[in-house]
Protein backbone atom coordinates (compact mmCIF):
# COMPACT_ATOMS: atom_id res chain seq x y z
CA UNK A 1 0.00 0.00 0.00
CA UNK A 2 1.24 3.44 -0.86
CA UNK A 3 0.10 5.00 1.84
CA UNK A 4 3.91 3.79 13.41
CA UNK A 5 5.84 4.75 16.17
CA UNK A 6 7.97 3.13 18.81
CA UNK A 7 6.65 2.86 22.33
CA UNK A 8 3.18 2.84 23.88
CA UNK A 9 0.37 5.22 22.89
CA UNK A 10 0.61 8.46 24.83
CA UNK A 11 -2.45 10.59 25.20
CA UNK A 12 -2.46 14.34 24.91
CA UNK A 13 -2.48 15.68 28.49
CA UNK A 14 -6.19 16.50 28.32
CA UNK A 15 -8.83 14.58 30.21
CA UNK A 16 -12.35 13.70 29.12
CA UNK A 17 -13.69 16.56 31.19
CA UNK A 18 -11.19 18.97 29.64
CA UNK A 19 -12.19 17.82 26.15
CA UNK A 20 -15.82 18.57 27.00
CA UNK A 21 -15.09 22.12 28.18
CA UNK A 22 -16.85 24.56 25.90
CA UNK A 23 -18.62 21.76 24.03
CA UNK A 24 -22.17 22.21 22.77
CA UNK A 25 -22.83 18.70 24.12
CA UNK A 26 -20.37 17.73 26.89
CA UNK A 27 -21.72 14.19 27.20
CA UNK A 28 -21.19 13.55 23.48
CA UNK A 29 -17.72 15.08 23.74
CA UNK A 30 -16.80 12.64 26.48
CA UNK A 31 -18.17 9.73 24.44
CA UNK A 32 -16.15 10.78 21.37
CA UNK A 33 -13.03 11.14 23.50
CA UNK A 34 -13.45 7.59 24.75
CA UNK A 35 -13.92 6.34 21.17
CA UNK A 36 -10.70 8.04 20.18
CA UNK A 37 -8.75 6.62 23.10
CA UNK A 38 -10.08 3.14 22.45
CA UNK A 39 -9.00 3.30 18.81
CA UNK A 40 -5.61 4.71 19.77
CA UNK A 41 -5.03 1.71 22.00
CA UNK A 42 -6.61 -1.03 19.87
CA UNK A 43 -5.59 0.21 16.41
CA UNK A 44 -2.08 1.38 17.46
CA UNK A 45 -2.42 5.06 16.61
CA UNK A 46 0.30 7.60 17.30
CA UNK A 47 -2.05 10.59 17.16
CA UNK A 48 -5.61 11.67 16.48
CA UNK A 49 -6.82 15.18 15.69
CA UNK A 50 -10.60 15.65 15.53
CA UNK A 51 -13.17 18.38 15.08
CA UNK A 52 -16.87 17.53 15.18
CA UNK A 53 -19.88 19.83 15.08
CA UNK A 54 -23.65 19.71 14.80
CA UNK A 55 -25.53 22.66 13.35
CA UNK A 56 -22.35 24.72 13.35
CA UNK A 57 -21.73 24.21 17.08
CA UNK A 58 -18.57 22.34 18.08
CA UNK A 59 -18.93 19.11 20.01
CA UNK A 60 -15.19 18.52 20.16
CA UNK A 61 -12.04 20.10 18.73
CA UNK A 62 -9.14 18.21 20.23
CA UNK A 63 -5.76 16.60 19.59
CA UNK A 64 -4.62 13.35 21.21
CA UNK A 65 -1.30 11.56 21.34
CA UNK A 66 2.03 12.67 19.91
CA UNK A 67 3.32 14.03 16.65
CA UNK A 68 6.81 12.78 17.57
CA UNK A 69 8.14 11.29 20.79
CA UNK A 70 7.74 13.95 23.45
CA UNK A 71 5.95 16.37 21.07
CA UNK A 72 2.18 16.44 21.66
CA UNK A 73 -0.14 16.63 18.67
CA UNK A 74 -2.03 19.93 18.50
CA UNK A 75 -5.12 21.10 16.60
CA UNK A 76 -3.13 23.62 14.56
CA UNK A 77 -0.79 21.02 13.05
CA UNK A 78 -0.58 20.60 9.26
CA UNK A 79 -0.85 17.24 7.49
CA UNK A 80 -1.23 15.95 3.95
CA UNK A 81 -4.85 15.98 2.77
CA UNK A 82 -4.54 13.74 -0.31
CA UNK A 83 -7.92 13.00 -1.90
CA UNK A 84 -9.60 15.90 -0.11
CA UNK A 85 -8.14 18.01 -2.93
CA UNK A 86 -10.17 15.95 -5.40
CA UNK A 87 -13.23 17.69 -3.98
CA UNK A 88 -11.66 21.06 -4.70
CA UNK A 89 -10.87 20.01 -8.28
CA UNK A 90 -14.43 18.74 -8.73
CA UNK A 91 -15.78 22.00 -7.34
CA UNK A 92 -13.63 24.03 -9.74
CA UNK A 93 -14.81 21.88 -12.64
CA UNK A 94 -18.47 22.34 -11.74
CA UNK A 95 -18.00 26.06 -11.24
CA UNK A 96 -16.69 26.21 -14.82
CA UNK A 97 -19.74 24.22 -15.92
CA UNK A 98 -21.97 26.74 -14.15
CA UNK A 99 -20.09 29.52 -15.95
CA UNK A 100 -20.65 27.67 -19.27
CA UNK A 101 -16.91 27.56 -19.94
CA UNK A 102 -17.05 23.80 -20.56
CA UNK A 103 -19.49 20.91 -20.38
CA UNK A 104 -19.27 17.54 -18.66
CA UNK A 105 -20.16 16.08 -22.06
CA UNK A 106 -17.12 17.63 -23.75
CA UNK A 107 -14.70 15.06 -25.14
CA UNK A 108 -11.22 14.96 -23.67
CA UNK A 109 -9.98 15.39 -27.23
CA UNK A 110 -11.26 18.99 -27.15
CA UNK A 111 -8.47 19.79 -24.69
CA UNK A 112 -5.90 16.97 -24.97
CA UNK A 113 -6.30 15.67 -28.52
CA UNK A 114 -3.10 13.62 -28.51
CA UNK A 115 -3.87 11.49 -25.46
CA UNK A 116 -4.98 7.93 -26.30
CA UNK A 117 -8.77 7.38 -26.40
CA UNK A 118 -9.37 11.11 -25.86
CA UNK A 119 -12.11 11.04 -28.49
CA UNK A 120 -14.00 8.36 -26.55
CA UNK A 121 -13.80 9.82 -23.03
CA UNK A 122 -15.78 12.79 -21.71
CA UNK A 123 -14.77 15.27 -19.02
CA UNK A 124 -17.66 14.06 -16.86
CA UNK A 125 -16.36 10.50 -17.09
CA UNK A 126 -12.93 11.63 -15.91
CA UNK A 127 -14.54 13.44 -12.97
CA UNK A 128 -16.65 10.43 -12.00
CA UNK A 129 -13.88 7.91 -12.70
CA UNK A 130 -15.87 6.03 -15.31
CA UNK A 131 -13.44 6.73 -18.18
CA UNK A 132 -11.95 3.23 -18.27
CA UNK A 133 -8.39 4.52 -18.03
CA UNK A 134 -6.26 2.26 -15.77
CA UNK A 135 -4.95 3.72 -12.53
CA UNK A 136 -1.23 4.45 -12.59
CA UNK A 137 -0.99 3.78 -8.81
CA UNK A 138 -3.09 0.91 -7.50
CA UNK A 139 -2.29 -2.44 -9.04
CA UNK A 140 0.62 -1.00 -11.03
CA UNK A 141 3.82 -2.82 -10.03
CA UNK A 142 5.99 -0.51 -12.14
CA UNK A 143 4.73 2.52 -10.25
CA UNK A 144 5.09 0.89 -6.83
CA UNK A 145 8.71 -0.02 -7.55
CA UNK A 146 9.52 3.46 -8.85
CA UNK A 147 7.79 5.17 -5.92
CA UNK A 148 9.48 2.99 -3.29
CA UNK A 149 12.86 3.19 -5.03
CA UNK A 150 12.85 6.94 -4.38
CA UNK A 151 10.23 8.27 -1.96
CA UNK A 152 11.64 11.79 -2.44
CA UNK A 153 11.14 11.82 -6.20
CA UNK A 154 9.32 14.78 -7.75
CA UNK A 155 6.82 13.38 -10.24
CA UNK A 156 5.54 15.26 -13.27
CA UNK A 157 2.17 14.73 -14.99
CA UNK A 158 4.02 13.35 -18.01
CA UNK A 159 5.72 10.72 -15.82
CA UNK A 160 2.45 9.80 -14.12
CA UNK A 161 0.57 9.41 -17.39
CA UNK A 162 3.42 7.58 -19.15
CA UNK A 163 2.74 4.63 -16.84
CA UNK A 164 -0.70 4.04 -18.40
CA UNK A 165 -1.02 5.91 -21.70
CA UNK A 166 -0.11 2.87 -23.79
CA UNK A 167 -2.40 0.50 -21.92
CA UNK A 168 -5.89 -0.41 -23.21
CA UNK A 169 -9.03 0.91 -21.59
CA UNK A 170 -10.40 -1.38 -18.89
CA UNK A 171 -13.95 -1.06 -20.28
CA UNK A 172 -15.95 1.08 -22.67
CA UNK A 173 -16.10 4.61 -21.20
CA UNK A 174 -19.18 5.22 -19.08
CA UNK A 175 -20.06 1.54 -18.60
CA UNK A 176 -18.26 0.80 -15.32
CA UNK A 177 -16.18 2.47 -12.57
CA UNK A 178 -12.63 2.20 -11.30
CA UNK A 179 -10.68 4.38 -8.91
CA UNK A 180 -8.08 6.10 -11.08
CA UNK A 181 -5.63 8.79 -10.05
CA UNK A 182 -5.06 8.93 -13.81
CA UNK A 183 -8.44 10.59 -14.37
CA UNK A 184 -7.70 13.51 -12.07
CA UNK A 185 -4.20 14.07 -13.46
CA UNK A 186 -5.83 14.41 -16.88
CA UNK A 187 -8.59 16.57 -15.43
CA UNK A 188 -5.97 18.85 -13.89
CA UNK A 189 -4.46 19.46 -17.33
CA UNK A 190 -7.93 20.20 -18.73
CA UNK A 191 -8.69 22.68 -15.94
CA UNK A 192 -5.42 24.48 -16.65
CA UNK A 193 -6.35 24.84 -20.32
CA UNK A 194 -9.86 26.10 -19.61
CA UNK A 195 -8.87 28.58 -16.88
CA UNK A 196 -5.69 29.68 -18.62
CA UNK A 197 -3.72 29.48 -15.39
CA UNK A 198 -1.81 26.90 -13.32
CA UNK A 199 -4.15 24.60 -11.41
CA UNK A 200 -2.73 25.74 -8.07
CA UNK A 201 -3.68 29.34 -8.82
CA UNK A 202 -7.11 28.41 -10.19
CA UNK A 203 -7.93 26.35 -7.09
CA UNK A 204 -6.69 29.13 -4.84
CA UNK A 205 -8.73 31.86 -6.52
CA UNK A 206 -11.94 29.95 -7.20
CA UNK A 207 -12.15 27.44 -4.33
CA UNK A 208 -9.75 27.87 -1.41
CA UNK A 209 -10.02 31.67 -1.07
CA UNK A 210 -13.84 31.81 -1.40
CA UNK A 211 -14.13 29.07 1.25
CA UNK A 212 -11.60 30.86 3.53
CA UNK A 213 -9.42 27.75 3.74
CA UNK A 214 -6.37 29.62 4.99
CA UNK A 215 -4.61 26.51 6.32
CA UNK A 216 -4.66 24.63 3.01
CA UNK A 217 -1.53 25.05 0.89
CA UNK A 218 -0.42 23.43 -2.37
CA UNK A 219 3.13 22.21 -2.93
CA UNK A 220 4.76 19.89 -5.45
CA UNK A 221 7.67 19.36 -3.05
CA UNK A 222 7.93 17.56 0.27
CA UNK A 223 7.51 20.87 2.11
CA UNK A 224 4.92 20.96 4.90
CA UNK A 225 4.12 24.10 6.91
CA UNK A 226 4.90 24.26 10.59
CA UNK A 227 3.69 23.05 12.98
CA UNK A 228 3.70 19.72 11.15
CA UNK A 229 2.01 16.51 12.22
CA UNK A 230 4.68 13.87 11.67
CA UNK A 231 3.86 10.52 10.09
CA UNK A 232 5.49 7.11 10.30
CA UNK A 233 5.06 3.94 8.26
CA UNK A 234 6.15 0.33 7.88
CA UNK A 235 4.70 -0.03 4.39
CA UNK A 236 8.10 -0.54 2.69
CA UNK A 237 8.79 -3.69 4.76
CA UNK A 238 8.07 -6.05 1.80
CA UNK A 239 10.02 -3.78 -0.55
CA UNK A 240 13.15 -4.15 1.62
CA UNK A 241 12.42 -7.81 2.39
CA UNK A 242 12.46 -7.20 6.16
CA UNK A 243 11.16 -10.19 8.18
CA UNK A 244 7.89 -9.73 10.05
CA UNK A 245 9.58 -10.38 13.40
CA UNK A 246 12.08 -7.55 12.91
CA UNK A 247 11.10 -4.08 14.10
CA UNK A 248 10.86 -1.62 11.23
CA UNK A 249 9.49 1.91 11.04
CA UNK A 250 10.31 4.92 8.87
CA UNK A 251 9.39 8.56 9.23
CA UNK A 252 7.40 9.45 6.12
CA UNK A 253 6.52 13.08 6.90
CA UNK A 254 8.81 14.41 4.18
CA UNK A 255 8.25 11.78 1.52
CA UNK A 256 7.42 13.71 -1.65
CA UNK A 257 3.66 13.38 -2.33
CA UNK A 258 3.82 14.72 -5.90
CA UNK A 259 2.79 11.30 -7.24
CA UNK A 260 -0.63 11.47 -5.61
CA UNK A 261 -2.67 13.85 -7.76
CA UNK A 262 -2.67 16.51 -10.45
CA UNK A 263 0.12 19.07 -10.43
CA UNK A 264 -1.10 21.98 -8.34
CA UNK A 265 -3.55 19.95 -6.23
CA UNK A 266 -1.03 18.24 -3.93
CA UNK A 267 -1.76 19.91 -0.60
CA UNK A 268 -1.36 20.09 3.15
CA UNK A 269 -4.16 21.19 5.44
CA UNK A 270 -5.42 21.47 9.03
CA UNK A 271 -8.27 19.91 10.95
CA UNK A 272 -10.19 23.21 10.89
CA UNK A 273 -9.95 23.37 7.10
CA UNK A 274 -11.04 19.74 6.77
CA UNK A 275 -14.02 20.50 8.98
CA UNK A 276 -14.86 23.60 6.93
CA UNK A 277 -14.46 21.57 3.73
CA UNK A 278 -16.91 18.94 4.95
CA UNK A 279 -19.54 21.63 5.44
CA UNK A 280 -18.79 23.55 2.24
CA UNK A 281 -18.77 20.48 -0.01
CA UNK A 282 -21.67 18.94 1.87
CA UNK A 283 -23.86 21.99 1.28
CA UNK A 284 -22.64 22.87 -2.23
CA UNK A 285 -21.58 26.34 -1.11
CA UNK A 286 -19.95 27.36 -4.40
CA UNK A 287 -22.21 25.46 -6.80
CA UNK A 288 -25.55 25.79 -8.52
CA UNK A 289 -28.29 23.38 -7.49
CA UNK A 290 -27.78 21.41 -10.69
CA UNK A 291 -24.03 21.08 -10.18
CA UNK A 292 -24.45 20.13 -6.52
CA UNK A 293 -26.93 17.44 -7.58
CA UNK A 294 -24.41 16.13 -10.13
CA UNK A 295 -21.62 16.07 -7.53
CA UNK A 296 -23.72 14.12 -5.03
CA UNK A 297 -25.52 11.84 -7.47
CA UNK A 298 -25.87 8.17 -6.49
CA UNK A 299 -26.66 7.12 -10.07
CA UNK A 300 -23.78 4.62 -10.09
CA UNK A 301 -25.37 2.46 -7.39
CA UNK A 302 -26.14 -0.96 -8.78
CA UNK A 303 -24.56 -0.23 -12.18
CA UNK A 304 -20.89 -1.20 -11.71
CA UNK A 305 -19.02 -4.48 -11.31
CA UNK A 306 -15.65 -5.86 -10.36
CA UNK A 307 -13.57 -6.96 -13.34
CA UNK A 308 -10.78 -9.56 -13.62
CA UNK A 309 -7.41 -7.86 -13.73
CA UNK A 310 -8.78 -4.54 -12.47
CA UNK A 311 -7.55 -3.90 -8.94
CA UNK A 312 -9.56 -0.68 -8.65
CA UNK A 313 -12.90 -1.66 -10.19
CA UNK A 314 -15.69 -1.96 -7.66
CA UNK A 315 -19.39 -2.27 -6.96
CA UNK A 316 -21.22 0.93 -6.05
CA UNK A 317 -23.82 0.37 -3.33
CA UNK A 318 -25.44 1.99 -0.29
CA UNK A 319 -22.21 1.83 1.69
CA UNK A 320 -20.07 3.48 -0.97
CA UNK A 321 -20.90 5.29 -4.15
CA UNK A 322 -18.77 7.74 -6.11
CA UNK A 323 -20.35 10.98 -7.24
CA UNK A 324 -18.14 13.68 -8.78
CA UNK A 325 -15.09 14.01 -6.54
CA UNK A 326 -16.98 12.84 -3.47
CA UNK A 327 -17.91 9.55 -1.85
CA UNK A 328 -21.51 9.03 -0.72
CA UNK A 329 -21.98 6.53 2.11
CA UNK A 330 -25.64 6.24 3.03
CA UNK A 331 -26.54 9.94 3.10
CA UNK A 332 -23.08 11.09 4.20
CA UNK A 333 -20.76 12.95 1.82
CA UNK A 334 -17.05 12.40 2.40
CA UNK A 335 -13.45 11.94 1.35
CA UNK A 336 -10.99 9.65 3.12
CA UNK A 337 -7.29 9.91 2.14
CA UNK A 338 -4.82 7.20 3.19
CA UNK A 339 -1.16 7.25 2.12
CA UNK A 340 2.40 7.42 3.43
CA UNK A 341 1.41 6.97 7.07
CA UNK A 342 -1.29 9.65 7.03
CA UNK A 343 -5.02 8.96 7.15
CA UNK A 344 -8.02 11.24 7.44
CA UNK A 345 -11.75 11.47 6.83
CA UNK A 346 -13.96 14.52 6.50
CA UNK A 347 -17.71 13.97 6.19
CA UNK A 348 -21.03 15.78 6.32
CA UNK A 349 -24.64 14.69 6.82
CA UNK A 350 -26.75 17.42 5.20
CA UNK A 351 -30.08 16.50 6.80
CA UNK A 352 -28.75 16.90 10.35
CA UNK A 353 -25.84 19.30 9.68
CA UNK A 354 -23.30 16.97 11.26
CA UNK A 355 -19.68 17.68 10.27
CA UNK A 356 -16.85 15.31 11.19
CA UNK A 357 -13.13 15.75 10.51
CA UNK A 358 -10.56 13.25 11.77
CA UNK A 359 -6.85 12.86 11.01
CA UNK A 360 -4.64 10.09 12.40
CA UNK A 361 -1.07 8.79 12.34
CA UNK A 362 0.14 5.32 13.21
CA UNK A 363 2.38 3.36 15.54
CA UNK A 364 4.34 0.35 14.30
CA UNK A 365 1.72 -2.09 15.54
CA UNK A 366 -0.85 -0.77 13.07
CA UNK A 367 0.97 -2.28 10.09
CA UNK A 368 0.55 -5.80 8.73
CA UNK A 369 3.63 -7.76 7.62
CA UNK A 370 2.43 -6.98 4.08
CA UNK A 371 2.77 -3.28 4.84
CA UNK A 372 -0.99 -2.73 4.66
CA UNK A 373 -2.84 -0.67 7.24
CA UNK A 374 -6.45 0.49 7.67
CA UNK A 375 -7.90 3.98 7.54
CA UNK A 376 -8.75 4.25 11.22
CA UNK A 377 -9.92 7.83 10.65
CA UNK A 378 -12.74 6.28 8.61
CA UNK A 379 -13.52 3.88 11.45
CA UNK A 380 -13.73 6.79 13.88
CA UNK A 381 -15.93 8.77 11.50
CA UNK A 382 -18.42 5.91 11.32
CA UNK A 383 -18.46 5.48 15.10
CA UNK A 384 -18.91 9.20 15.71
CA UNK A 385 -21.55 9.45 12.97
CA UNK A 386 -23.54 6.62 14.56
CA UNK A 387 -23.35 8.39 17.92
CA UNK A 388 -24.54 11.76 16.61
CA UNK A 389 -27.05 10.54 13.99
CA UNK A 390 -28.23 7.09 15.15
CA UNK A 391 -31.19 7.11 12.75
CA UNK A 392 -28.95 7.93 9.78
CA UNK A 393 -25.64 6.35 10.74
CA UNK A 394 -22.93 5.80 8.12
CA UNK A 395 -23.17 2.27 6.70
CA UNK A 396 -20.41 -0.04 7.86
CA UNK A 397 -20.46 -2.48 4.93
CA UNK A 398 -18.40 -2.20 1.75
Amino acid sequence: MLSGCFGPDREHPSSSSAAATGSADPAKAVAITEMVRTQMRDAHLKSVIARVSVGGKDIIREAFGESMTGVPATVDMHFRNGAVAIQYMATLLLELVDEKKLSLDDRLSTYLPDFPHAGEVTIGQLAQMTSGYPDYVLGNDAFVKAAYDDVYRAWTPEEQLALVKDKPLLYRPGTNWNYAHTDYVLLGLVLEKVTGMPLQRALQEKVLDPLHLTGTVASQTAEIPQPALHAFTSERRPYFGIPADQSFLEESTYWNPSWTLARGSVETSTIDDLHATAIAIGTGTLLSKASYAAMTSTALRGTTTALPGCATCGVMNEARTYGIGVWISGHWLLQNPLFSGYAATEAYLPSQKVAIAVAVTFDEGAFEPSGDYPNVASTLFRQIGALLAPDDAPPTGS
